[in-house]
């Protein structure tokens, strides 16, 4: 089954990590790399995560914990800079000196 076909446009979402998913528009089905079946109906989501792993998963499951961030670009990536969304804020160090008894 054309994957294309039975989905809309991928498009960024996250929880504690980014993934991208698509909302199915048609029934799949489809058995993964493990030699697991997934299935969905319309309006489930199919999840790729970083790895290149697919799931469905529910879309009342779906929504209530992932937080869209927008459209997937043409690369896969995410429409913000990677690097710079995920590294902590830097701290500053002071430069004053601590007087010690």
């Amino acid at each position: 089954m054309n994957v294309r076909k039975t989905c809309s446009t991928w498009k960024i979402y996250r929880t504690r990590f980014l993934i991208k998913a698509r909302q199915l528009t048609q029934p799949l089905l489809f058995v993964d790399a493990l030699g697991r079946e997934h299935r969905g109906q319309p309006g489930d989501y199919l999840v790729e995560s970083s790895d290149g792993a697919q799931r469905i998963a529910p879309r009342l499951i779906f929504e209530d914990v992932y937080v869209a961030m927008g459209p997937a670009r043409e690369d896969g990536m995410s429409p913000i800079e990677p690097a710079r969304a995920l590294q902590p804020p830097k701290r500053r160090i002071s430069s004053r000196h601590v007087a010690t008894a």
